[in-house]
């Protein structure tokens, strides 16, 4: 039986337009965006059996591509499909950092940043360049390291600001370990920025560190 051969309220694509795509499983969001089985297996199948190779919806999603491209129902077209949807919500998210000053909305840049280096396996450094009424200008990344840090200049990170015309800038940075909490050498580090940054009247307003599930903020902390 496929799919097709299931009652209405069961099909996956006709139950998210009936009661949204919250009441769908993990499995069913795949076999929406899959379209279709194959043989011996429906798209819900599918979508079961990568869930239990992969342990979960984010290991799926973060497979680096040459592993996915070899990996049984999934292949090209379907690793494609999934980029796309995760690049979609982080684009959602940047939209929703740029409706307004991000100070005001600091949720909005805690998820933005979340996406966008919660799963990195190196450590990059980044910077929210804001103008004078802390509207989002761009996001650049600046540093990329390994495992272990990345090596932050703070010529390059005045230089960076100085082209965007930024007036503040909010400094970013994961920790591949997952663990959010700021080392000696990043308070040290954003210190130093501040310093270089103030030279030419551009203000750090917040350093946050970002983890596998939350985003500490330096200025909460009182380290600015």
């Amino acid at each position: 039986m496929t799919i097709r051969d299931w009652p209405a309220g069961e099909r996956p694509r006709e139950k998210l337009l009936i009661s949204g795509p919250q009441s769908l499983s993990d499995a069913e969001l795949l076999a929406v965006l899959f379209g279709s089985g194959c043989r011996g297996a429906s798209a819900v199948d599918q979508g079961r059996a990568l869930l239990q190779r992969y342990r979960s919806l984010r290991e799926l999603l973060v497979t680096e591509q040459a592993q996915c491209l070899a990996a049984p129902g999934l292949g090209g077209r379907r690793y494609g499909i999934l980029q796309a949807a995760l690049e979609l919500s982080r684009r959602h998210y940047r939209e929703a950092l740029q409706a307004g000053p991000a100070l005001e909305a600091p949720q909005a840049a805690r998820n933005f940043l979340q996406a966008q280096l919660r799963d990195r396996p190196y450590e990059v450094f980044c910077c929210l360049h804001l103008d004078n009424r802390h509207r989002l200008i761009a996001f650049d990344e600046l540093f990329r390291g390994t495992i272990d840090g990345a090596s932050v200049h703070p010529r390059e990170v005045v230089k960076q600001a100085l082209s965007r015309n930024a007036a503040a800038v909010i400094l970013a940075h994961n920790h591949p370990s997952g663990i959010a909490e700021p080392s000696h050498a990043d308070e040290l580090i954003t210190a130093r920025l501040r310093d270089a940054l103030a030279l030419v009247d551009i203000r750090v307003l917040d350093h946050l560190v970002v983890g596998d599930t939350r985003c500490v903020s330096f200025a909460e902390r009182g380290l600015l």
